[in-house]
């Protein structure tokens, strides 16, 4: 049996140049620190630290760094862009200072100059930038972009495509070809390119695919349909001589769970209200500038097993904006968009107010976004699976927020939501929490949300 490979000669590599670039990246934050620490805020503490307090402190910010940058993706080297990934370096960096600057303030019971730290930031945000251009085309000299075979059905995938495009730094979509044509031709025209594409096309000739690009080590990416991440999540059971896959399928979560997730519910939506309270007023007062109308806006969402209830929020919008036209989506240069509304929804502040929403239970802070009845019955007749999202609250975040983008289509998010409401634990809630704060300033998360240039599928009426 012939094996094709198309890999370069440094794709066994790669594992090795990924660690090798974070692990430097991550020393030069840490040398970064240790110097401002040993030279400026140890110097000036009322008792200095020693030998093992500063080794203690070295490791502490050390294993802040890892975690934060894990989380947020500072790590990702070879797989986010430039920017992402520097923007997700400096919101860990900017996080793990602040909090470094208060401990040294509770350590000493003084307030300290905070220069030492800005200074820290400043240097970290160049040293990033430069290590993120250098390693970038360090690595795509040595791991060039893919060039990739798309297999689909009847219908081009031109979503799948316009998306891998907006990635054309890492993968090239060479040549379409359809399922039609015969799984032998199509792994023997394989043998000219990267990898294959294996897009939304029937089960059974996508599992012959699968096996024969395993089988022949040909690189393969698939399109998951919703009955694989139904399987991907399930629990493997050995208590046979065969592997047995269960799927509990609750009516939602757990007893246990539910509790669990209803008294974090409370209390951090609780302690976020006390928090954010000056924003209230602030906004409250820029809307009601504006144009003299009501500072809150109410609309009726689905939650939890097709519950209907009202949802708050800043008003963003004119006064009774969907009178004429209906319930549709607002692109970024609508014309209702208030001009305070352009900067709440930029900031994502818009949505403050649903912490109430937490607070009665209409939502909670993580899950599936609550969608409009008359958009989900539209996408419902489409995507009949799209009332599974409904086994658990909706959320103020979730996971199809984090990993998904504004602009991703109802199916694909649909896909996240399952993913979530699957995986659920206490400890990816506090995970989607942690990670949310990145995704509120980051460009990409509303990436072609633009009049004429997005529209969902699922939202189609089937003639």
């Amino acid at each position: 049996m012939k094996e094709i490979t198309n890999n370069s000669s440094f794709e066994q590599y790669k594992r090795m140049v990924k660690f090798a670039g974070s692990a430097v990246i991550v020393l030069v934050e840490l040398a970064v620190y240790f110097y401002a620490w040993m030279n400026w805020y140890n110097t000036h503490m009322t008792i200095a630290f020693f030998r093992r307090g500063n080794w203690l402190i070295a490791g502490e910010y050390f294993v802040l760094l890892l975690f934060f940058h894990r989380m947020y993706g500072g790590l990702k080297v070879g797989i986010y862009r430039y920017w992402n990934l520097v923007y997700s370096h400096m919101v860990s960096i900017v996080g793990i200072n602040i909090f470094f600057y208060v401990q040294v303030v509770l350590f000493d019971k003084k307030m300290h100059n905070p220069a030492g730290m800005l200074v820290v930031t400043l240097v970290d945000l160049v040293l990033v930038m430069i290590w993120a251009a250098v390693f970038r085309r360090f690595y795509r000299f040595l791991f060039p972009r893919k060039r990739l075979l798309l297999v689909h059905s009847e219908m081009p995938m031109f979503q799948l495509m316009n998306r891998i495009d907006t990635r054309e730094d890492k993968y090239e979509i060479a040549k379409t070809v359809s399922i039609n044509k015969g799984i032998e031709k199509i792994v023997e025209e394989s043998r000219d390119y990267d990898g294959v594409i294996i897009g939304d096309i029937p089960a059974g000739s996508r599992n012959k695919l699968m096996k024969r690009c395993y089988a022949l080590n040909i690189r393969s990416y698939t399109v998951p349909k919703i009955s694989d991440i139904l399987l991907r999540t399930s629990i493997e059971l050995n208590i046979f001589d065969a592997p047995l896959y269960l799927s509990r399928n609750y009516d939602g979560l757990a007893w246990d769970q539910r509790c669990v997730k209803r008294l974090v519910d409370v209390v951090i939506s609780g302690l976020m209200l006390i928090a954010t309270s000056p924003f209230f007023l602030l906004i409250a007062a820029a809307i009601k500038c504006t144009d003299h109308g009501p500072v809150f806006f109410m609309q009726q969402r689905l939650t939890i097993h097709g519950q209907v209830f009202s949802i708050y929020k800043f008003r963003t919008m004119v006064v009774d904006a969907e009178k004429k036209c209906g319930p549709v989506k607002a692109g970024d240069r609508d014309p209702r968009i208030l001009p305070v509304g352009r900067f709440l929804r930029a900031t994502r502040l818009d949505e403050l107010p649903q912490l109430i929403n937490i607070l009665k239970g209409d939502m909670s802070l993580v899950g599936p976004r609550p969608e409009r009845p008359e958009l989900a019955e539209i996408i419902t007749r489409n995507i009949p699976e799209f009332e599974y999202r409904l086994k658990v609250k909706a959320g103020l975040t979730g996971y199809a927020q984090i990993y998904g983008k504004y602009c991703t289509t109802s199916y694909d998010k649909l896909k996240l939501d399952l993913t979530y409401i699957r995986n659920y634990s206490i400890w990816m809630d506090l995970k989607l929490i942690l990670m949310t704060p990145k995704i509120l300033f980051m460009k990409e998360s509303t990436e072609g949300f633009e009049e004429g240039k997005w529209e969902d599928p699922a939202l189609k009426e089937r003639e």
